[in-house]
């Protein structure tokens, strides 16, 4: 290639002020049934259609709290709109993979879609490549039907990025992985089986082990109980460490590792271990817009939303309350075993000021507070426990033009008031001024 396609994304990474045509990860805020709302650290969240994220059978694999990359398209358009696409995203992080296969020589996983002039289209996760019939198979393929529709490992022997060619080799794949020493390994292999293995190579998705002749695929998901988002932090090149075998298949010459399932599953005793209503401590792990996870002990997490961090801080960011690795006490809220989702309360450890406030005062109570805002359907009154009381606009004069009435009060002026209703669930108190 003239230009290295590789360098034009890491230029494009490392863009401190987010041009267009960035990369950058984003958090998912909200999925409806047509839009997906990822906020990627600018003013404005960015809107994805819903059918970038659906797999082969049309079902949508997105949840609010999913980490995503996107790329940018517009930053803060003429409409005040930051316009992001994953599937560019994709296709960019795909070239890049791509280009590293040619250099390295690693093998890459793709769909062979259907016969073409020539051989066979492949899919590679979203970019297209062709397969020439010279390169399917160490001997001629005579109906496409063998391989059509299956996903195969495939050797990247060309690529061009502006001319949008990508040439796959599955012959280089079938010759090297049929050499004798990893048919011999497959014949000793087991599921279940506990074996060493030596850290090859680190993906965004897992790891490669080698086996002493034969790799295994230790998928991201499988390396430990609790959450995992970067392979590398985990494991070192060069780690020699003990894997389950999952799965194999003799054929393929295909082995699936795991690394948490050598130890105990710790969702197997959520149920018997923890309770809804219970208090337990548990170290913040991680931090985001919408609350903040906190680690129960290892491979079990539980998220806080926003709305349960704090009884009168509503629209605040959880580092307002909470720091990382910090160890705080929380209130199971629900349990999912299921799903493996535990919702926390922290806010729930704490007095609530509004009971508090409903078992203090009662109707036709006079209390006292400063006016902290005023506006068109009334006065916020801030009473004891920062809690916030509303004198309608109704309630303020009986004599007069109520809004004319406004014009009398400023904010922070002390004012007496008659307690009119306390509805301590909804968070709400009606006031009235004191005669």
């Amino acid at each position: 290639m003239s230009e290295s396609f590789s360098a034009l994304l890491d230029e494009s990474l490392n863009t401190l002020d987010m041009q267009p045509g960035s990369i950058v990860p984003g958090v998912v805020l909200d999925v409806d049934k047509d839009w997906v709302t990822v906020h990627v650290g600018l003013k404005s969240e960015g809107m994805i259609s819903i059918d970038e994220f659906r797999n082969n059978k049309g079902e949508a694999t997105i949840e609010v709290g999913d980490e995503v990359e996107v790329a940018l398209e517009a930053v803060e358009d003429g409409y005040g709109e930051t316009r992001i696409s994953r599937e560019k995203a994709r296709k960019l992080s795909t070239w890049k993979m791509l280009e590293e296969a040619l250099e390295t020589g690693e093998f890459v996983t793709g769909k062979i879609q259907n016969r073409v002039k020539g051989g066979f289209a492949v899919e590679v996760d979203v970019v297209k490549a062709f397969l020439p019939g010279s390169l399917v198979d160490v001997r001629p393929v005579k109906e496409a039907p063998d391989i059509e529709n299956t996903i195969q490992d495939f050797k990247v022997i060309k690529l061009d990025y502006k001319r949008n060619n990508v040439v796959l080799s599955r012959k280089a794949v079938l010759e090297k992985n049929n050499s004798e020493v990893k048919v011999e390994l497959l014949k000793n292999l087991e599921e279940g089986q506990i074996v060493k293995g030596v850290v090859k190579n680190i993906t965004d998705y897992g790891a490669f082990i080698d086996l002493g002749g034969l790799d295994g695929l230790l998928h991201i998901t499988d390396i430990s109980w609790s959450r995992v988002t970067n392979p590398s932090e985990h494991l070192n090149h060069g780690d020699e460490i003990d894997v389950k075998v999952l799965s194999f298949d003799k054929e393929k010459l295909r082995v699936s590792l795991g690394l948490k399932q050598i130890y105990n599953d710790p969702w197997e005793n959520v149920e018997s271990n923890y309770s809804v209503g219970g208090v337990y401590e548990a170290e913040v792990s991680n931090l985001t817009d919408y609350g903040c996870f906190a680690q129960l002990e290892e491979g079990i997490e539980g998220l806080i939303h926003l709305s349960e961090l704090d009884w009168t801080s509503k629209n605040i960011h959880p580092s307002k309350v909470v720091e990382l690795e910090e160890k705080i006490k929380v209130m199971i809220l629900e349990i999912d075993n299921d799903k493996r989702r535990i919702s926390l309360g922290l806010k729930q450890t704490k007095s609530n000021p509004w009971t508090e406030f409903a078992n203090k005062h009662g109707i036709g109570d006079r209390v006292e507070g400063n006016i902290k805002s005023i506006t068109d359907f009334g006065i916020f009154i801030g009473l004891e426990g920062e809690i916030d009381g509303l004198i309608h606009l109704s309630d303020i004069t009986e004599d007069e033009d109520p809004k004319e009435a406004l014009k009398e009060f400023k904010k922070d002026q002390k004012i007496e008031c008659i307690v009119l209703a306390v509805d301590a669930e909804r968070e709400r108190i009606s006031l009235k001024l004191s005669e």
